[in-house]
C-alpha cells in the first residue's frame, strides 16, 4: 500500500517535470536551428529591434515628434542635434521614424491576431462541418481573394473613415481570407487521419474532436502564416496612409510620412529615404524569419 502510494506520488511529481523538460528542450533546439541559419537569425535580429523601438520608442526618442521648429526645417542629415536630418515643420525625423515603430506594430500584432482568430474559426467549420457551410463559406472567400488585397483595403478604409481604429478594422476584413483558407485545407488533411476516424467511430463529440485532435495539429501552419502575414499588413498600412486613408499627420506613421516627403523628393531626399528604409527592414526581418519557421518546422526538415 505504501509502496503504491509512493509510485502515484512519484508520478504526480514527474509528470509537469517532463511537461517542462519537454517545453526548454524544443525552445533549445529551435534556437540552435536558428543560430545555425544566417537569414533567419538576421530576421529574428532586426525583429527583436524594432519590436525595442516600438515599446521603448517614446523613452529614447531624441525630440518630440510633433514638436515644430520652422528655424530648422529641412535639415540634412548629421546635422547637428538631427541625425537623419528634419522634415518641411522641422520635425526630427529620426524621433518620427522610432515613434511610427510603435504604430506599425500595433496595427501588425492586432490585425494578425484578430484575422487569424476569425479566419481558423471560420476554417475550422469548413473544413470539418463540409457541406453547405463550406460551400457558402468558400464562395466568400473566393470572392476576396479576386480582388486585390492592397485594393480591398483601401476600399473598405475609404468607407469606414481614416484612423487606427478603422485601418485595422479593414486589414482584418481583407486578411481573414488567407487563414480561412490555409486552415480549411489542413482541416481535410486531418479528418483523413486515422485517430480522427477512430474518434469519429467510437462516437466521440464533433467538438471534442475538434479541440483535441484538429486545432493542436493547426498551430504550425498558423504561426508560419501569421509570421509572413505581418509584414504584409504593415506594408498595406503604410500604402493606406501614404494615399491618407490610414493613420493621419501630425501622428507620426511611416505611410504618412512618405506622402509629406513626396514634395521634397528631389530637394530633401532623406524625407522619404529614411521612412522607406524602415518598412523595407521591417518588412524583410519579419519575412526572414517567417522563411526559417517555414522551414524549420516543416516536419520533413528533421528527417
Amino acid at each position: 500500500m505504501v509502496e503504491k502510494a509512493t509510485n502515484v506520488g512519484l508520478e504526480k511529481i514527474d509528470k509537469p517535470v517532463a511537461v517542462k523538460a519537454k517545453k526548454k528542450s524544443r525552445l533549445s533546439y529551435l534556437w540552435k536551428e536558428l543560430i545555425k541559419s544566417p537569414t533567419g537569425f538576421l530576421g529574428f535580429s532586426i525583429l527583436v529591434i524594432v519590436i525595442f523601438l516600438g515599446v521603448f520608442g517614446d523613452f529614447i526618442t531624441p525630440h518630440d515628434p510633433m514638436a515644430s521648429v520652422l528655424s530648422q526645417k529641412l535639415l540634412p542629415p548629421l546635422s547637428e542635434g538631427h541625425l537623419l536630418g528634419t522634415d518641411q515643420l522641422g520635425r526630427d525625423l529620426l524621433s518620427r521614424i522610432i515613434s511610427g515603430t510603435k504604430v506599425s506594430l500595433i496595427i501588425g500584432a492586432v490585425t494578425v491576431v484578430c484575422a487569424g482568430l476569425i479566419g481558423t474559426i471560420i476554417g475550422i467549420l469548413s473544413g470539418y462541418f463540409r457541406g453547405w457551410i463550406d460551400a457558402v463559406i468558400m464562395r466568400i472567400v473566393d470572392v476576396s481573394l479576386s480582388v486585390p488585397f492592397i485594393l480591398l483595403v483601401l476600399v473598405i478604409s475609404t468607407v469606414l473613415g481614416a484612423g487606427m481604429k478603422n485601418i485595422i478594422i479593414s486589414l482584418v476584413i481583407a486578411g481573414w481570407v488567407a487563414y480561412a483558407r490555409i486552415v480549411r485545407s489542413e482541416v481535410l488533411a486531418l479528418r483523413e487521419k486515422e485517430f480522427v476516424i477512430a474518434s469519429i467511430a467510437t462516437g466521440v463529440p464533433r467538438w471534442e474532436i475538434i479541440f483535441k485532435h484538429i486545432i493542436p495539429n493547426l498551430y504550425t501552419p498558423i504561426i508560419v502564416l501569421s509570421s509572413l502575414q505581418a509584414a504584409n499588413y504593415i506594408i498595406a498600412e503604410a500604402g493606406v496612409s501614404f494615399l491618407g486613408f490610414g493613420i493621419q499627420p501630425p501622428y507620426p506613421a511611416w505611410g504618412n510620412m512618405l506622402s509629406e516627403g513626396r514634395d521634397f523628393i528631389f530637394s530633401s531626399w532623406w524625407l522619404i529615404t529614411f521612412p522607406g528604409i524602415a518598412i523595407l527592414l521591417t518588412a524583410l526581418g519579419i519575412n526572414l524569419l517567417g522563411d526559417w519557421l517555414r522551414d524549420v518546422l516543416d516536419p520533413e526538415y528533421n528527417k
